[in-house]
């Protein structure tokens, strides 16, 4: 199984459980992170590499990953997204180098389903 597909399989299913618990924190938690991403005065493009950048610098893998497919989804460049790791490191620090080592993993995974 791909590392993409292993990702999305298992974040759909804990999402599933953990919105299945009707918990009203949570539910509210979840809706504010999806519009937050919406268009607004900045394209919902610029909101994922902000993202993105902000989850390598709190070095948090899952996000990365989320914030990577998201990316890759709406066509942003790997070029791009390249700068925005460049951008994490340097904010970040050498602590994001591990990270950002998987993110590229990541990156080629989500290249290589698209062909």
């Amino acid at each position: 199984m791909s590392i993409v597909k292993e990702f999305n399989d298992y974040r759909s299913k804990m999402n599933d459980v953990l919105l299945g618990e009707n918990n009203k924190v949570l539910k509210r938690f979840f809706n504010l992170d999806t519009n937050a991403y919406q268009d607004g005065a900045l394209d919902k493009p610029t909101k994922e590499l902000l993202g993105l950048v902000a989850s390598m610098v709190l070095r948090c893998d899952d996000c990365i990953r989320y914030h990577l497919g998201t990316c890759h989804e709406l066509g942003i460049s790997k070029e791009a997204i390249y700068e925005v790791f460049a951008i994490a490191n340097l904010v970040g620090g050498s602590i994001c180098i591990p990270h950002t080592r998987r993110a590229a993993e990541y990156w080629e995974a989500l290249e290589a389903e698209a062909q």
